[in-house]
Protein backbone atom coordinates (compact mmCIF):
# COMPACT_ATOMS: atom_id res chain seq x y z
CA UNK A 1 0.00 0.00 0.00
CA UNK A 2 1.67 3.57 -1.00
CA UNK A 3 0.99 6.41 1.19
CA UNK A 4 1.17 9.86 0.15
CA UNK A 5 2.32 12.68 2.47
CA UNK A 6 1.79 16.17 1.51
CA UNK A 7 4.06 19.05 3.62
CA UNK A 8 3.40 23.06 3.07
CA UNK A 9 5.05 26.01 5.05
CA UNK A 10 5.56 29.31 3.66
CA UNK A 11 5.61 28.61 -0.58
CA UNK A 12 7.75 25.22 0.03
CA UNK A 13 5.81 22.03 -0.92
CA UNK A 14 6.76 18.50 -1.20
CA UNK A 15 5.45 15.15 -1.99
CA UNK A 16 6.72 11.68 -0.79
CA UNK A 17 5.77 8.32 -1.64
CA UNK A 18 6.65 5.17 0.37
CA UNK A 19 10.00 3.79 -0.29
CA UNK A 20 12.01 6.92 -1.24
CA UNK A 21 11.83 6.30 -4.68
CA UNK A 22 9.13 8.81 -5.92
CA UNK A 23 10.22 12.56 -4.13
CA UNK A 24 9.37 15.82 -5.90
CA UNK A 25 9.94 19.04 -3.87
CA UNK A 26 8.56 22.49 -5.51
CA UNK A 27 10.12 25.66 -3.87
CA UNK A 28 8.99 29.45 -4.34
CA UNK A 29 11.74 31.65 -6.39
CA UNK A 30 12.52 34.84 -7.21
CA UNK A 31 10.69 36.59 -10.02
CA UNK A 32 12.14 39.83 -11.14
CA UNK A 33 10.04 42.86 -13.39
CA UNK A 34 10.74 45.22 -16.00
CA UNK A 35 11.21 48.29 -15.51
CA UNK A 36 8.25 50.20 -16.11
CA UNK A 37 8.61 52.92 -19.19
CA UNK A 38 8.96 56.31 -18.32
CA UNK A 39 5.88 58.92 -20.05
CA UNK A 40 7.31 62.10 -18.34
CA UNK A 41 8.10 63.56 -21.40
CA UNK A 42 4.44 62.56 -23.08
CA UNK A 43 2.59 66.27 -23.53
CA UNK A 44 -1.25 65.33 -23.90
CA UNK A 45 -3.50 67.71 -26.56
CA UNK A 46 -6.31 69.59 -25.62
CA UNK A 47 -8.60 66.95 -27.12
CA UNK A 48 -7.44 63.80 -27.02
CA UNK A 49 -10.23 62.02 -28.83
CA UNK A 50 -10.50 61.81 -32.30
CA UNK A 51 -12.82 64.68 -33.97
CA UNK A 52 -15.24 63.62 -36.47
CA UNK A 53 -14.36 63.44 -39.93
CA UNK A 54 -17.62 65.24 -42.21
CA UNK A 55 -18.80 62.52 -44.77
CA UNK A 56 -19.13 65.11 -47.39
CA UNK A 57 -16.42 67.62 -48.17
CA UNK A 58 -17.16 70.97 -47.99
CA UNK A 59 -16.54 71.87 -52.16
CA UNK A 60 -19.10 74.48 -54.29
CA UNK A 61 -19.53 72.75 -57.37
CA UNK A 62 -18.67 68.60 -56.74
CA UNK A 63 -16.90 66.87 -59.74
CA UNK A 64 -17.40 63.54 -60.74
CA UNK A 65 -14.01 61.54 -61.86
CA UNK A 66 -12.90 58.33 -62.20
CA UNK A 67 -11.71 55.25 -60.34
CA UNK A 68 -8.09 55.72 -60.61
CA UNK A 69 -7.08 52.90 -59.26
CA UNK A 70 -3.71 54.14 -59.36
CA UNK A 71 -4.89 56.15 -55.95
CA UNK A 72 -4.32 52.79 -53.63
CA UNK A 73 -1.40 51.13 -55.78
CA UNK A 74 2.02 51.04 -54.46
CA UNK A 75 3.74 52.15 -50.87
CA UNK A 76 2.48 55.29 -49.40
CA UNK A 77 4.72 58.34 -49.74
CA UNK A 78 3.05 60.35 -46.86
CA UNK A 79 1.46 59.13 -43.72
CA UNK A 80 4.02 56.13 -43.38
CA UNK A 81 6.08 57.26 -40.02
CA UNK A 82 5.46 58.39 -36.38
CA UNK A 83 4.82 61.78 -34.91
CA UNK A 84 3.56 62.17 -31.38
CA UNK A 85 2.49 58.50 -30.52
CA UNK A 86 4.09 55.32 -30.23
CA UNK A 87 1.19 52.97 -31.32
CA UNK A 88 -0.85 53.22 -34.51
CA UNK A 89 -2.68 50.86 -37.02
CA UNK A 90 -1.26 50.41 -40.81
CA UNK A 91 -2.63 49.55 -43.76
CA UNK A 92 -0.55 46.37 -45.65
CA UNK A 93 -2.79 47.13 -48.70
CA UNK A 94 -4.46 49.23 -50.50
CA UNK A 95 -8.30 49.91 -50.57
CA UNK A 96 -11.10 52.96 -49.96
CA UNK A 97 -12.55 54.30 -46.35
CA UNK A 98 -15.68 55.97 -46.34
CA UNK A 99 -17.61 57.37 -43.19
CA UNK A 100 -19.27 54.52 -42.31
CA UNK A 101 -15.24 53.26 -41.61
CA UNK A 102 -14.19 56.97 -39.89
CA UNK A 103 -17.08 56.66 -37.73
CA UNK A 104 -16.89 53.20 -36.43
CA UNK A 105 -13.27 53.88 -35.43
CA UNK A 106 -13.67 57.06 -34.14
CA UNK A 107 -16.38 55.55 -31.49
CA UNK A 108 -14.47 52.01 -30.95
CA UNK A 109 -11.55 54.30 -29.78
CA UNK A 110 -13.11 56.80 -27.84
CA UNK A 111 -14.82 54.57 -26.22
CA UNK A 112 -12.12 52.49 -24.56
CA UNK A 113 -9.40 55.24 -24.65
CA UNK A 114 -9.04 57.22 -20.99
CA UNK A 115 -8.50 60.60 -22.60
CA UNK A 116 -7.00 61.66 -19.17
CA UNK A 117 -3.82 59.28 -20.13
CA UNK A 118 -4.22 58.43 -23.86
CA UNK A 119 -5.00 60.55 -26.94
CA UNK A 120 -5.57 59.79 -30.69
CA UNK A 121 -5.46 61.32 -33.88
CA UNK A 122 -6.48 60.69 -37.54
CA UNK A 123 -3.53 59.95 -40.32
CA UNK A 124 -6.09 59.98 -42.90
CA UNK A 125 -7.79 62.78 -44.77
CA UNK A 126 -11.48 63.69 -44.47
CA UNK A 127 -13.37 61.24 -47.81
CA UNK A 128 -12.92 63.27 -50.83
CA UNK A 129 -13.10 61.33 -53.62
CA UNK A 130 -16.54 60.92 -55.40
CA UNK A 131 -17.93 57.51 -56.25
CA UNK A 132 -20.61 57.71 -58.97
CA UNK A 133 -23.19 54.95 -59.15
CA UNK A 134 -26.53 54.59 -60.77
CA UNK A 135 -29.80 53.15 -59.88
CA UNK A 136 -31.17 50.05 -59.90
CA UNK A 137 -33.51 49.23 -63.55
CA UNK A 138 -31.27 51.66 -65.49
CA UNK A 139 -30.89 51.04 -69.08
CA UNK A 140 -26.84 51.05 -69.75
CA UNK A 141 -25.61 54.17 -71.54
CA UNK A 142 -26.80 57.92 -70.46
CA UNK A 143 -23.38 58.91 -69.12
CA UNK A 144 -21.92 58.75 -65.84
CA UNK A 145 -24.27 58.19 -63.10
CA UNK A 146 -24.70 60.96 -59.52
CA UNK A 147 -22.30 61.57 -57.13
CA UNK A 148 -23.52 58.26 -53.90
CA UNK A 149 -20.72 58.92 -51.68
CA UNK A 150 -16.74 60.07 -50.53
CA UNK A 151 -14.44 57.87 -49.75
CA UNK A 152 -10.62 58.48 -48.94
CA UNK A 153 -7.74 56.24 -50.47
CA UNK A 154 -5.19 54.29 -48.55
CA UNK A 155 -1.88 52.38 -49.84
CA UNK A 156 -0.01 50.62 -48.26
CA UNK A 157 2.25 51.69 -44.95
CA UNK A 158 -0.51 53.96 -44.48
CA UNK A 159 -1.15 55.06 -40.67
CA UNK A 160 -4.44 55.21 -40.05
CA UNK A 161 -4.79 56.27 -36.71
CA UNK A 162 -1.86 57.00 -34.50
CA UNK A 163 -2.53 56.56 -30.51
CA UNK A 164 0.00 57.81 -27.70
CA UNK A 165 -0.03 58.91 -23.64
CA UNK A 166 0.75 57.36 -20.94
CA UNK A 167 -0.32 54.16 -21.57
CA UNK A 168 1.26 50.53 -22.64
CA UNK A 169 0.95 48.39 -26.10
CA UNK A 170 -0.80 45.50 -24.09
CA UNK A 171 -3.58 48.24 -23.04
CA UNK A 172 -4.38 49.74 -26.39
CA UNK A 173 -3.73 46.48 -28.35
CA UNK A 174 -6.68 44.75 -28.14
CA UNK A 175 -8.92 47.96 -29.16
CA UNK A 176 -7.03 48.78 -32.16
CA UNK A 177 -6.79 45.06 -33.10
CA UNK A 178 -10.75 45.19 -32.97
CA UNK A 179 -10.28 48.05 -35.52
CA UNK A 180 -8.16 46.85 -37.84
CA UNK A 181 -10.26 43.69 -38.67
CA UNK A 182 -12.87 45.60 -39.42
CA UNK A 183 -11.20 47.41 -42.23
CA UNK A 184 -12.03 46.84 -45.84
CA UNK A 185 -8.42 46.27 -46.91
CA UNK A 186 -5.40 44.57 -44.41
CA UNK A 187 -4.23 46.63 -41.76
CA UNK A 188 -2.33 45.56 -38.31
CA UNK A 189 -1.38 47.09 -35.43
CA UNK A 190 2.54 47.84 -34.68
CA UNK A 191 4.52 50.00 -31.76
CA UNK A 192 7.31 52.29 -32.53
CA UNK A 193 9.50 48.98 -32.09
CA UNK A 194 7.72 46.60 -33.95
CA UNK A 195 8.04 49.12 -37.17
CA UNK A 196 11.54 49.22 -37.04
CA UNK A 197 12.13 45.58 -36.57
CA UNK A 198 9.49 45.05 -39.48
CA UNK A 199 11.11 47.07 -41.93
CA UNK A 200 14.68 45.79 -40.36
CA UNK A 201 13.54 42.25 -41.48
CA UNK A 202 12.59 43.44 -44.72
CA UNK A 203 16.43 45.06 -45.44
CA UNK A 204 18.15 41.88 -44.30
CA UNK A 205 16.11 39.69 -46.24
CA UNK A 206 16.80 41.54 -49.51
CA UNK A 207 20.68 41.63 -48.21
CA UNK A 208 20.73 38.06 -47.32
CA UNK A 209 18.98 37.00 -50.70
CA UNK A 210 21.64 34.35 -52.51
CA UNK A 211 19.55 33.90 -55.76
CA UNK A 212 20.94 36.18 -58.40
CA UNK A 213 18.49 36.39 -60.37
CA UNK A 214 15.85 39.01 -58.94
CA UNK A 215 12.75 40.21 -59.92
CA UNK A 216 14.60 44.15 -60.46
CA UNK A 217 17.41 42.40 -62.24
CA UNK A 218 14.94 40.20 -65.05
CA UNK A 219 12.93 43.24 -65.49
CA UNK A 220 15.57 45.60 -66.20
CA UNK A 221 16.92 43.30 -68.61
CA UNK A 222 13.43 43.00 -70.31
CA UNK A 223 14.34 38.93 -70.45
CA UNK A 224 12.07 37.31 -72.58
CA UNK A 225 10.09 40.59 -73.63
CA UNK A 226 8.51 40.52 -69.94
CA UNK A 227 8.21 44.30 -69.44
CA UNK A 228 4.98 44.51 -72.24
CA UNK A 229 3.02 42.39 -69.27
CA UNK A 230 3.90 44.23 -66.21
CA UNK A 231 2.42 47.41 -65.04
CA UNK A 232 4.25 50.44 -64.46
CA UNK A 233 3.79 50.28 -60.81
CA UNK A 234 4.96 46.50 -61.14
CA UNK A 235 7.90 47.58 -62.95
CA UNK A 236 8.94 51.17 -60.65
CA UNK A 237 8.70 49.06 -57.28
CA UNK A 238 10.77 46.35 -58.53
CA UNK A 239 7.29 43.68 -58.33
CA UNK A 240 6.54 44.61 -54.64
CA UNK A 241 3.13 45.39 -55.14
CA UNK A 242 0.74 43.78 -57.54
CA UNK A 243 -2.07 45.98 -58.24
CA UNK A 244 -3.34 46.98 -54.53
CA UNK A 245 -1.38 44.36 -52.46
CA UNK A 246 1.59 43.88 -51.12
CA UNK A 247 4.35 40.97 -51.58
CA UNK A 248 6.68 40.80 -48.71
CA UNK A 249 8.65 37.78 -50.16
CA UNK A 250 9.62 39.83 -53.07
CA UNK A 251 13.15 40.83 -53.34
Amino acid sequence: MISLIRYTAGGFAGICRAGGRHLKVLSAGLKSFEIPPDYSDVVLPERPKLKFLDKVPKLKTPKKEGKRLRDIQGPAKAANAFTTGQYAIVAMGGGFIHHGHTEMIRLTINRSMDPRTTFARWRINTPYKPITRKGLGQRMGGGKGAIDHYVTPVRYGRFIVEVGGSVEFGEVELTLTKVAKKLPFPAKVVSRESLAAMHREQAERELDNQNPWTFKRIVRGNMLGIRKVLSPCEINNDGRFTGKFHLPWRV
